[in-house]
């Protein structure tokens, strides 16, 4: 069947994942991946979100945190785009995570809104009726409309993108900034605020790891990042608090290491408990020259107040640049524009904002 241009309609075909990248039935995702990065240049003009297959493998496989529904968007047997629908596992959720993602010449000719109608289908399936997406808009000051977040901090353009998820009944919950820290130009500025935070910081110390997590650690670590869906800025947005335990950190760990990445977690004890009270982590696929990404930062809340957030990104970061990654370029971050704490850590630091993202929500009518 085509469409009236001639060119075959677009068809969504359940991904086929591999158990490795070496398999005899790897080469449909090594294409998904290619398609990927292709669209994340397109979006952004940048290589910093891209991944090699194999790193983005382990994030496919079957886990017990939620039900990864995919699919490879093909035109004229050509792979033109992907869609994804996570279905977390928590117990009473009622949320369903999408994308929809397309190479920017076939925008606009209907192909997306087909994908959102599997979508809505796929999260009716599974009972869910709170639906979230997360959305790139290049910041293009034009001087056209611009949709602002009800939580009072940030806007993005109402571009093509904001125009799909509005007129698919979406309201723009939280704008999220993107920054890139320069590591070599940082340098004096991050001992600086090491030194500061350390001051501050008394009856604190800094321990660190490459995952996986060690034995005498993993409580610790995985209670504050069950903190992270329940302590840090969301806005309107309804996330399900999360339940982390040793098993649930093994499989993060294990998606860490079976994609041949490098992760450095940088946390903050409590000498006098021996608590794990803060944590910031640092993350880097096989290529040493690659952009590397700042992921959870978090401060536990009984502890605020002791720049133990400046502290944990710092020491990190002077790590990373010494002993990790030391051909690194960059970092790259994402933060909630309403998260003044750490945007201004990370500000004083030298990240500075290269993109913004928008938290876009729906609620179905049962």
């Amino acid at each position: 069947m085509t469409d009236i241009a001639g060119a075959q309609l677009p068809q969504f075909r359940p991904l086929t994942v591999p158990a490795s990248m070496d398999a005899a039935d790897a080469a449909e995702f090594a294409e998904y991946t290619r398609v990927r990065n292709e669209i994340a240049r397109e979006l952004t003009g940048r290589d910093d979100d891209t991944l090699a297959a194999a790193e983005l493998l382990p994030h496919y496989q079957p886990n017990s945190e939620q039900i990864r529904h995919a699919w490879a968007v093909y035109r004229d047997d050509r792979q033109i785009g992907r869609i994804t629908v996570d279905i977390p596992l928590e117990d009473g959720s009622r949320g369903a995570f999408w994308l929809i993602e397309l190479l920017r010449q076939h925008w606009g000719q209907g192909i997306g809104s087909a994908a959102y109608a599997l979508v809505e289908q796929t999260a009716r399936e599974h009972g869910r009726t709170v639906l979230q997406s997360w959305g790139a808009h290049p910041d293009e000051t034009d001087g056209g409309a611009r949709v602002s977040a009800p939580t009072g901090y940030g806007s993005i353009p109402e571009d093509h993108i904001a125009r799909f998820y509005l007129r698919h009944g979406y309201t723009l919950e939280q704008v999220e900034r993107e920054s890139a820290l320069d590591l070599a130009a940082s340098v004096d500025t991050v001992a600086r605020l090491r030194a500061e935070a350390e001051r501050a910081a008394a009856g604190y110390r800094i321990v660190q790891w490459t995952a996986p997590t060690p034995p005498e650690y993993v409580a610790g670590y995985a209670w504050m990042k069950s903190r992270m869906s329940t302590d840090t800025p969301m806005g309107a947005l309804e996330f399900d608090e999360e339940a982390w335990d040793a098993e649930r950190v093994a499989l993060h760990d294990a998606r860490v290491v079976d994609g041949a990445r490098t992760m450095l977690v940088t946390a903050a004890q409590h000498v006098a408990t021996g608590d794990l009270v803060a944590f910031n982590e640092l993350v880097i696929g096989p290529d040493p020259h690659r952009a590397s990404q700042q992921e959870d930062t978090l401060v536990l809340k009984e502890h605020r107040g002791h720049r133990l957030g400046q502290l944990v990104k710092c020491a990190g970061l002077e790590t990373w640049r010494t002993r990790v990654a030391p051909d690194s370029p960059r970092v790259i971050t994402y933060n909630a524009e309403e998260n003044r704490p750490m945007l201004d850590i990370n500000e004083r630091i030298g990240f500075v904002p290269v993109a913004y993202n928008g938290a876009w929500q729906k609620t179905l009518e049962s």
